[in-house]
């Protein structure tokens, strides 16, 4: 069986990654957010959303990172994709990213988009806030779009970790998203084991034989060249 790490190990195997197999944040990124996107598009295909857009909702980390590449590869993939990215991060990778969804005509915004239209606008909903670095609770600035994520009826699809849960505990006390689609990534972190959604995939296959084979991670085999794999087959 898979393990599903604590966010120690999963603060250390991105550790290892940068620092001893050289991988470099921007490598990670593009693999991580290519899978996510590869893995929306088998849970909710294009022609189902019909023309309706799809809202990818970034923080200011690496998970937001994850989401940008992910928007861009949803545009390839023929999907409407439109970024809410409240509190953009003055790096160069960032600005970077941002600058290539500019060129291929996805829009930035720094505000939700008008929510009394939001439901007949919008067809699915990216999860890229937080990633397995985020401690509770959460900041006032992102506070409405996970009230909005609480309350929709759209499907959400998460990156790595749903916005807003302990990565080890799972769901706050308090009542957290529920997102139809899990993308956990490199290995699945402990709070996904509370995941009780249609679909958990796995992506980033990038992980070093060794590397697995410290942690005892017992990954899945990915089919053929596929980058990423479901966890619930």
């Amino acid at each position: 069986m898979v393990k599903y790490l604590n966010q120690e190990e999963a603060i250390n195997i991105d550790l290892e990654l940068f620092n001893q197999y050289k991988f470099s944040v921007d490598q990670l990124m593009e693999l991580a957010g290519l899978s996510c996107a590869t893995a929306i598009t088998k849970c909710f295909p294009v022609n189902n959303i019909s023309n309706k857009k799809t809202l990818i909702c970034c923080g200011p980390g690496n998970n937001g990172g994850d989401g940008l590449v992910c928007a861009r590869h949803l545009k390839l993939f023929e999907y409407n994709p439109i970024v809410y990215y409240p509190k953009q991060t003055n790096k160069e990778l960032y600005h970077n990213l941002v600058h290539q969804c500019t060129s291929m005509d996805i829009p930035i915004l720094k505000s939700l988009p008008c929510l009394g239209s939001f439901e007949n606008d919008f067809g699915l909903i990216v999860d890229a806030l937080f990633g397995f670095s985020f401690k509770p609770p959460v900041r006032e600035e992102f506070q409405s779009v996970i009230d909005l994520m609480k309350t929709t009826s759209l499907p959400i699809a998460s990156i790595d970790i749903p916005s807003g849960w302990n990565v080890e505990k799972g769901e706050p006390d308090e009542g957290g998203i529920k997102p139809e689609l899990l993308i956990s990534l490199t290995a699945p972190k402990q709070c996904a084991s509370f995941f009780s959604g249609t679909f958990h995939y796995l992506g980033g296959r990038f992980v070093p034989p060794k590397l697995e084979e410290k942690y005892n991670l017992n990954l899945p085999k990915y089919p053929g060249t596929e980058c990423c794999v479901s966890l619930k087959d």
